[in-house]
């Protein structure tokens, strides 16, 4: 699967952050959207989505998150503060609870393109996707 992703974060320190960590690895990040709009529009053609629960039109993480995921494929992994917010989104692979460690966001990334195993880190998946 292709190495491509979409950073769906409203705190622009926080967004760089995971671009630095997925540039650094080798990916490419095809944008940063702070609000549903935005993210909708990025999404086709990216193989992983980067997704806070909380943007700047609200709490539309998980709306954005299950839109992307059936409409292009797009593989979904929540990073928040509020994974309590993220509710029941059939087709998320899990989420990161900030402060995120660059390992949990490389061990999401491998998880999401490559099918590799998550091990020991920080990425908890989802129950609806065990």
């Amino acid at each position: 699967m292709s190495k491509t992703a979409l950073i769906v974060e409203d705190e622009i320190f926080v967004a760089l952050d995971l671009e630095r960590i997925l540039t650094d690895a080798g990916y490419q990040v095809v944008a940063i959207a702070a609000d549903s709009d935005t993210a909708l529009e990025a999404a086709p053609g990216c193989a992983v989505a980067f997704v806070d629960v909380n943007l700047r039109d609200g709490a539309t993480g998980p709306q954005i998150a299950q839109r992307i995921a059936r409409d292009h494929g797009v593989k979904v992994v929540f990073v928040t503060a509020n994974p309590g917010q993220i509710g029941h989104v059939r087709d998320a692979l899990g989420y990161i609870r900030k402060p995120f460690s660059e390992a949990a966001i490389l061990a999401a990334a491998a998880v999401a393109t490559d099918g590799a195993e998550a091990g020991d880190v920080e990425f908890v998946r989802l129950a609806a996707n065990d």
